[in-house]
């Protein structure tokens, strides 16, 4: 059967998390819906995620946690489907959950059980689900119809839902579709990269990184985004790994998202403390001890015995000059490094950048000067942090595309 018989009114490009609430939303709103993926199974990136239990959201989602040209711009679909939402439909399907960390949650079994809530909602709006069709080529027509040529027929419908995503994981099919796209009907494209990722160091760096590999500590990193009046400035307090290229963990991945080639990292290896009285209270208590024992109070071993041999010399505290004290403890809470780049879209949870968010309505995803036409999720220039906050994105912006497409119909 050909799109033209079955009449569908909206083509969903993208069977991910934005694509398939969408086609959800669309479909139970009483829109003719196709869903087409050049995978062969829906949802493979939910399945992968929050160590296969999908961290599905987070209750304190607001636009404050996502980088975007434009901080404004997720306000409005946010604002209209909220993680309480999902959260509804989620129990609705009743499927447990548990609260893992502030705001956090995930699956008690398995990221599957978000997937097949997903397919039994878009079953329930009779949409048209169809994997391992790739898709060859997008264009519209003079009457507004756009045209989805794929390697399995073509394909026609008044409205199209671009939610294939952005670069990162490559290994699950990921492409520059999306953008491809954008480009071909006039939308702009802020410069993608990869988000949510860890960072790599150069050969000096590795050379005193690489015995540290797999040791964890607790960190503090401030971030930096933008500049005059739109700056903000974010401080994330978790966990940093040390690995054989540089750096990951939850702190480093969330910084990544604002680093930028070039940029040093300040980090603070005691958060909450005042390193410098707290190394002076040591010496103070403890004189006849050294620079390691010292540090060891406050780092792991292998971390105090770096520092300790870079910044202090032998001998006992009581020999140390306070000044000398006072200065580590300035370079505890503010040690300086310099990334060499990240471990680029393989390692990726998500990408930064996208299409151009002064293209869309805020309201509806649609694009300004292509009517029909609509980009939602990791496609668009709106990235969330580490922590449920990208995939209540998906959510909020493919319902939001799905209503318009069922409000606007064929």
């Amino acid at each position: 059967m050909t799109a033209r018989t079955a009449g569908f009114t909206t083509i969903v490009l993208g069977a991910g998390a934005a694509g398939l609430m969408a086609a959800a939303t669309a479909g139970q709103a009483g829109a003719r819906v196709l869903v087409l993926d050049h995978g062969p199974h829906v949802g493979r990136k939910i399945l992968i995620s929050g160590g296969g239990r999908c961290n599905f959201t987070n209750m304190d989602t607001g636009a404050g946690q996502f980088l975007s040209a434009n901080p404004h711009f997720a306000k409005s679909a946010l604002a209209r489907y909220t993680p309480a939402d999902f959260l509804a439909l989620v129990q609705r399907h009743r499927i447990p959950w548990h609260e893992k960390a502030a705001g956090q949650l995930f699956c008690d079994r398995s990221a599957r059980d978000i997937v097949d809530m997903l397919r039994r909602e878009c079953a329930a709006g009779q949409v048209d689900v169809r994997v391992s069709h790739r898709i060859i080529d997008v264009t519209r027509d003079g009457a507004g119809q756009y045209r989805v040529e794929t390697d399995h027929g073509i394909f026609h419908a008044p409205n199209l839902i671009v939610a294939t995503g952005g670069l990162s994981i490559p290994k699950l099919g990921a492409t520059g579709l999306a953008h491809d796209i954008a480009r071909r009907f006039g939308l702009r494209i802020v410069a993608p990269a990869p988000a949510l990722v860890p960072l790599t160091f150069g050969a000096q760096d590795r050379e005193w990184m690489e015995p540290l590999a797999g040791l964890s500590v607790t960190v503090g990193i401030t971030c930096h985004e933008g500049e005059g009046r739109q700056a903000r400035q974010a401080t994330f307090r978790d966990g940093m790994v040390f690995t054989h290229r540089g750096l990951s963990g939850p702190a480093i991945l969330q910084a990544s998202s604002y680093w930028q080639p070039g940029q040093v990292l300040d980090i603070d290896l005691l958060p909450g403390i005042d390193a410098g009285r707290r190394l002076l209270e040591i010496k103070r208590d403890r004189p006849r001890a050294g620079g390691v024992a010292m540090l060891s109070m406050l780092l792991p071993q292998r971390l105090a015995q770096l520092m300790a041999q870079a910044h202090l010399p032998d001998g006992q505290l009581a020999g140390m000059p306070d000044a000398l004290l006072a200065n580590v403890g300035r370079i505890l809470s503010g040690w300086r490094l310099n990334p060499h780049g990240t471990e680029g879209y393989v390692k990726a949870e998500v990408t930064r950048g996208g299409v151009d968010t002064d293209c869309l309505s805020s309201r509806d995803m649609q694009a300004r000067d292509v009517p029909g036409l609509f980009m939602v999720g990791e496609a668009v220039d709106v990235t969330g942090w580490l922590g449920g906050y990208n995939f209540q994105w998906a959510w909020a912006s493919g319902h939001a595309a799905g209503q318009a497409v069922a409000e606007r119909g064929g």
